[in-house]
């Protein structure tokens, strides 16, 4: 489902600015020189007494949205509502805080061939249900309801939910003494880490769910979608919307408990949060690098850089352009797009120094096509694009346009990183020659996001990024395979050299259980995707997050869904 929020997008209100200026009255109250983690470096913090913190035994984050259902078999991928999911519910496995290494969740171990939780034809894989362990409401968690969770989900089927990844690639669920077990429709090299550790995937209270409305196809469930039932180490008390989610320490959790209560704080004008989290308000904020220089140098504030995020900012190409649709001062053809010696043009004349210094804070690289750092099969050795407005220009030239010139528009949502990667691009191409006008339609999130998810899409181009999958068979299939999520979308058959080869390599690497094989063939498509492009890649970003000094075990995987954190570590 194309979808996500702006982790980015400001609001101003008169509202909002008031409550700023009485931040600004609270934020003569810090206390400690700031601090700034390098990449890779893991935090030292010294621990508190109650007596140095704000709200002690409660962890308040403050978020730029809200969630639109807490229901796993309703959420949609990037949607706010994972975050909430990510604390208070479990899945089989989980993705571990120190990379994209699995650890048991529900089930007590992580199937391998090795122990022989998969089979030798890598089609059936057996996930033995740890005992002990219980669910918010007191009933016990037991295979037969890791059944039941899944059954329910594909059931349900919501066209706004995510149980295409289930339904895609199991072919059969069944349980086997407190065993369950899983047969996949083929193999699948991501099913581990892209499905089982799914939102989707979590598992519910089958006795919350029976009595509050059970399931029914193709009907949300409305109990489902504002409360929670689950067996994570927390459990949701309480959602007040428009203002707060709260969370509190499930004391029977099976595993290490939770330090700290957790209040997650709506606050969509990123000054807010600024100042809130310099008053000490807040223990962290959604974080974005064109606020960032507020924040340095404020007392008591650590700004952690971590890993490398796998949620590119991507301009999608539109080789499906209906004319007619387009804005009446957009002068390109239906076909502009079609050649890839335009698609390599804009690559070679984007600016990438001035978006990753202006943009991104310079916290953030270019990446190949398309191969964000960290995932399986990147190297630093692999082509990537640089500016070169020489070779941008001949081909210009090659192609007819440079002497023409053109007028197109590009959507964007307003504020943050995608309208800046917008006016970059709109500059680069002016700079390249006066006769290439970009217009850059920035709007709301929700209108942004209507007409994203128009078939067809009614502008030459958009701006934002990636969903951040964790293994790049989720990845290539939603934004290089010609038949793909996107690739329907935008028609690339229209403009790939050999569109079949393509997909051929992308569907032999997701269900490959060769590892070697499978970089091998992420980095043929690097090289062929660098020669046709689909997109334009501006950059990619760092982890980033701006928290108290005070916190504890501060840690963050862009694995996790946003924003990449599990309270639970947490302590102050």
């Amino acid at each position: 489902m194309r979808f996500r929020h702006d982790r980015f997008g400001r609001l101003k209100t008169p509202t909002i600015i008031a409550i700023a200026l009485s931040l600004v009255l609270a934020a003569c109250s810090s206390e400690e020189p700031s601090s700034t983690t390098e990449p890779g470096q893991t935090e030292d913090t010294e621990p508190s007494t109650d007596g140095d913190v704000s709200n002690a035994g409660l962890y308040v984050h403050a978020a730029d949205d809200e969630p639109l259902s807490l229901d796993p078999a309703q959420v949609a991928a990037g949607e706010a509502g994972e975050t909430v999911i990510l604390q208070v519910y479990e899945r089989l496995v989980e993705i571990g805080p120190g990379g994209p290494d699995l650890v048991p969740g529900v089930a007590s171990e992580v199937p391998t061939i090795d122990n022989g939780l998969i089979s030798e034809d890598g089609l059936t894989y057996t996930f033995p249900i740890r005992e002990g362990a219980v669910f918010h409401d007191g009933s016990e968690l037991t295979a037969d309801v890791v059944k039941f969770s899944w059954d329910r989900a594909l059931t349900m089927s919501l066209p706004e939910g995510n149980s295409s990844v289930l339904a895609d690639i199991v072919a059969e669920t069944s349980v086997d003494g407190n065993n369950f077990v899983v047969t996949l429709a083929e193999r699948n090299a991501a099913f581990l880490n892209s499905v089982v550790t799914a939102a989707v995937a979590s598992i519910v209270s089958q006795e919350a769910v029976e009595a509050n409305g059970g399931v029914a196809a193709g009907t949300p469930n409305e109990f489902f979608s504002g409360n929670a039932v689950g067996s994570g180490a927390y459990r949701l008390t309480e959602w007040n919307r428009g203002e707060n989610i709260q969370l509190e320490v499930f004391e029977d959790y099976w595993g290490e408990p939770a330090k700290l209560d957790v209040r997650i704080d709506q606050v969509p004008d990123s000054d807010v949060r600024v100042l809130g989290l310099r008053a000490g308000d807040y223990d962290s904020i959604e974080t974005d690098p064109t606020f960032i220089t507020d924040l340095e140098g404020a007392e008591g504030v650590t700004i952690f850089t971590g890993e490398w995020l796998l949620e590119p900012v991507h301009v999608g190409l539109n080789l499906d352009i209906q004319e007619d649709l387009l804005p009446p001062e957009d002068t390109i053809p239906a076909d502009f797009f079609w050649d890839p010696r335009v698609r390599q043009a804009f690559n070679l004349a984007f600016d990438y120094q001035a978006f990753i210094e202006g943009g991104l804070s310079g916290l953030g690289g270019t990446i190949p096509h398309y191969l964000p750092q960290g995932m399986l099969g990147y190297d630093d050795s692999l082509p990537r694009y640089e500016t070169d407005l020489a070779r941008a220009e001949e081909l210009f030239r090659e192609t007819g346009w440079w002497d023409e010139g053109f007028t197109m528009t590009v959507l964007v949502e307003e504020g943050g990183i995608f309208e800046t990667a917008g006016l970059v691009l709109k500059d680069s191409m002016a700079a390249l020659n006066e006769n290439f006008v970009i217009n850059v339609l920035a709007v709301v999130e929700v209108q942004f996001d209507t007409a994203h998810g128009e078939v067809p899409f009614p502008y030459a181009a958009w701006i934002k990024n990636a969903d951040p999958f964790a293994d790049p068979a989720a990845l290539f299939a939603a934004y290089v395979h010609p038949d793909g999520e996107w690739g329907e979308v935008h028609v690339f058959r229209n403009g790939y050299s050999d569109p079949d080869a393509i997909a051929a390599l992308v569907e032999e690497a997701a269900v490959s259980t060769d590892t070697d094989r499978r970089v091998e063939i992420y980095q043929e498509l690097t090289q062929t995707l660098y020669d046709d492009p689909m997109w334009v890649i501006p950059g990619n970003e760092r982890a980033l997050m701006a928290h108290r000094s005070w916190v504890e075990n501060f840690q963050m995987n862009p694995l996790w869904p946003r924003p990449s954190l599990k309270f639970a570590l947490f302590d102050k």
